[in-house]
């Protein structure tokens, strides 16, 4: 397929995706799910209003409709108010979506998240009480199982190659060599960005290791990849840190990274289904919302990095899911067939961008290419929603 024209600056090219990523940012509303099944949620700019606070454990659906004016974010958290058991990003102001969960019994808490930056607001108890028999067959159950087991051991690879990455990058950026710094940012990311939606599990990690200046809080202090990468590709007018402050942020970035996997090494560390298929749904989410309008690697430009490594995070988790979703009837192998053409699709489209190891700079994408990419995701993103309900029910 013949390249199409090229855009000299990013400023054109933003200006004419922002439409096409906003409306990406909210979900369509999993039509698998019976709207008397699910517990009605109401997001607003300050609030989060829960129907009911109990359900019996098992799969549990809650309808979130977001009244706000901004894009907001629906959590459910441990008892201990840290931990995320489930969380669904994205929800863009006027939609309505079905998220599905699996929840064991016991206490958690309901929350909501205005910007999707910040600390949780209008935390409140929910109660998960004794659920039904389970009705799964022994083969089930072991499919399950066995999906669970081989995707844990792929997140505990993930993170081990990131950490590995991590403190070479780290080595090259605390030396000053930038040039070996910026060839390495890219790669090193990947490792995180196949498997972010896990990260996000543990609480503080994933700001302090991916926030972004745009979403910085009065007063907080920025630290990790997006931090470094500004130093590395300096805007003008900005000065970028001394080696003290860049031994600082290296380190930092070297720790935080250390505690996400010892996080995920610890022996008690496990996903449920619905994490798994959650995650890769939030996966292409998060293209849709940072990738698309090239707003995650805002000074180096490298986000097809970032969007082919959610593509295969998203894969790949799906991959683990698939011979689950086989056994669901018509629906289910329906479903596969879909997501097996999308997947294929958005592959061969990235494809084209391909140059050496990597990827050309976002900003040499035409508007008409970074559209076709954007139908590509909203393609995607549409049977990924649905996954879990179809899984779990």
């Amino acid at each position: 397929m013949p390249r199409l024209p090229r855009l000299g600056t990013s400023a054109v090219l933003f200006a004419g995706t922002a439409a096409l990523a906003l409306a990406l940012t909210g979900c369509v509303p999993n039509t698998a799910v019976a709207e008397a099944e699910a517990i009605a949620v109401t997001l607003t700019d300050t609030t989060c209003t829960v129907q009911t606070a109990t359900a019996k454990a098992g799969p549990i659906t809650f309808q979130v409709t977001n009244t706000g004016s901004d894009v907001n974010e629906f959590e459910v958290l441990a008892s201990d108010k840290l931990r995320i058991a489930g969380e669904k990003e994205n929800i863009g102001p006027g939609t309505t979506v079905n998220y599905v969960v699996q929840l064991a019994e016991g206490s958690y808490f309901t929350a909501c998240k205005k910007g999707m930056v910040g600390s949780p607001t209008s935390l409140a108890e929910f109660t998960v009480t004794k659920g039904d028999s389970d009705t799964k067959t022994a083969g089930e159950s072991k499919q399950v199982d066995q999906a669970v087991a081989n995707y844990v051991s792929y997140v505990k690879d993930q993170t081990g190659q990131l950490l590995t990455a991590t403190k070479s990058f780290a080595a090259a950026y605390e030396a000053g060599d930038d040039a070996a710094a910026r060839a390495q940012y890219p790669a090193a990311r990947a490792f995180y960005e196949r498997i972010e939606p896990t990260a996000e599990q543990f609480g503080d990690i994933d700001p302090a290791l991916d926030l972004r200046e745009a979403d910085l809080e009065q007063g907080q202090t920025w630290t990790g990849w997006h931090r470094i990468e500004k130093d590395l590709w300096a805007p003008a007018g900005f000065t970028a840190s001394d080696p003290a402050g860049r031994a600082a942020l290296g380190q930092q970035l070297v720790a935080d990274t250390q505690k996400l996997y010892d996080l995920v090494h610890a022996e008690d560390f496990t996903l449920t289904l619905d994490q798994i298929s959650n995650g890769a749904s939030g996966l292409m989410e998060e293209v849709s919302r940072s990738k698309i309008t090239g707003e995650e690697e805002t000074f180096s430009h490298t986000d097809l990095w970032d969007f082919k490594a959610n593509v295969e995070g998203a894969e790949v988790a799906y991959g683990n899911v698939r011979a689950i979703l086989l056994e669901k009837g018509s629906t289910g192998k329906n479903a596969a067939t879909t997501l097996d053409a999308e997947f294929a699709t958005i592959d061969k489209l990235l494809a084209q961008y391909a140059s050496g190891d990597g990827y050309v700079s976002y900003t040499e994408l035409s508007t008409a290419q970074v559209k076709e990419l954007s139908d590509s995701v909203n393609a995607l993103s549409e049977p990924l929603s649905q996954l879990t309900s179809i899984l779990v029910k």
